[in-house]
């Protein structure tokens, strides 16, 4: 087996190095849906997995009557942060362009609007498909540069963000 490291932050407040090597030598039993009894040094525990968020890799648990925020880092993500190559989740978004040539038949927002990550802003028809053009990051659209009825070809800029 693979000896892989992990850094476990517990509560925003401290880091736990763990390897795979003592993740196998748990005795970890499933008690139910969610819920699992394990014993270590001679301890015993009972934990519910309350939340699981994959992509900020983040687990809830509930340890006796505790809570506790469990954020996982491997190898690649230590490495990405040493570097000072980290991006923060939400990312500020300048310029939304179209991303193909087609024709543009809903717009979805308006100038002074808010939006985050995942927000309809407009609704481009191309090769008989309605394609939604969603906001990749955060920002407020400062002006929108197309019109609904409008012929768009790849890469012309459709909302300008700040």
């Amino acid at each position: 087996m693979e000896h892989n490291n992990f850094t476990l932050t517990v509560n925003s407040k401290f880091d736990h190095q763990i390897s795979t090597d003592f993740l196998s030598g748990l005795d970890i039993i499933k008690v139910g849906q969610g819920k699992y009894h394990f014993i270590q040094d001679l301890n015993s525990f009972e934990v519910e997995i309350m939340d699981v968020d994959l992509v900020e890799k983040k687990v809830t648990l509930k340890i006796g009557h505790e809570k506790f925020e469990v954020f996982i880092a491997d190898a690649y993500d230590l490495l990405i942060e040493k570097m000072g190559l980290e991006l923060d989740k939400i990312q500020q978004i300048n310029d939304i362009k179209a991303p193909m040539p087609g024709m543009v038949i809903s717009i979805e927002t308006a100038v002074g609007k808010k939006v985050g990550p995942g927000e309809p802003l407009l609704i481009l028809e191309a090769m008989k498909m309605e394609n939604v053009i969603k906001s990749h990051g955060e920002g407020t659209v400062k002006r929108i540069l197309t019109e609904k009825g409008q012929a768009v070809d790849k890469g012309d800029i459709l909302v300008e963000m700040e």
